[in-house]
C-alpha cells in the first residue's frame, strides 16, 4: 500500500488531506465560472412573434456574434430547422424562416457541435 504524506499529518489525516485537495481540484474556481457564463449566447426576443416562411425576423439578446452563435434554427420536438442567417451581431441576429409547416416553434442557437434551444417561441402562419 502507498504511504502519503504531507507536513503536519500523519496517518488517517494524511488521507483526509489527499481527499481534500482532490475534491478542491475539481471544484472550479467562482471567476472561471462566471467568465465562462458571461459569453453564454441567451436569446430575449423575436421580432415579429409570427411570420411566414422566407420572411426576416429578427431575434435579440446577448452574445450573439459569429464567434458563439454559429447556427440558427427554428425547432419543434423532434427537428431542428436550420435558417439562414442575414445579418449578425453581438445582440441581434436577422434570419430567414426556414422552410416548415405552420406552427409555434422554439428559437434555438448551434455552439460548436451543440444545439440550445431557447424559450423564445416563433409561430409559422
Amino acid at each position: 500500500m502507498t504511504s502519503f504524506s504531507f507536513p503536519g499529518c500523519s496517518g488517517m489525516r494524511s488521507y483526509v488531506a489527499l481527499a481534500l485537495l482532490a475534491i478542491g481540484m475539481l471544484v472550479v474556481p467562482p471567476s472561471r465560472l462566471a467568465f465562462a457564463q458571461q459569453d453564454t449566447p441567451t436569446f430575449s426576443s423575436v421580432d415579429p412573434l409570427s411570420g411566414k416562411v422566407n420572411d426576416e425576423i429578427t431575434v435579440t439578446g446577448t452574445n450573439l456574434g459569429k464567434s458563439t452563435v454559429s447556427a440558427v434554427f427554428l425547432s419543434d420536438e423532434k427537428v431542428d430547422y436550420k435558417a439562414v442567417i442575414v445579418n449578425q451581431s453581438d445582440t441581434k441576429i436577422v434570419m430567414k424562416v426556414p422552410q416548415v409547416k405552420p406552427g409555434s416553434y422554439n428559437v434555438s442557437y448551434q455552439r460548436g457541435n451543440s444545439i440550445y434551444i431557447q424559450p423564445i417561441r416563433f409561430t409559422v402562419e
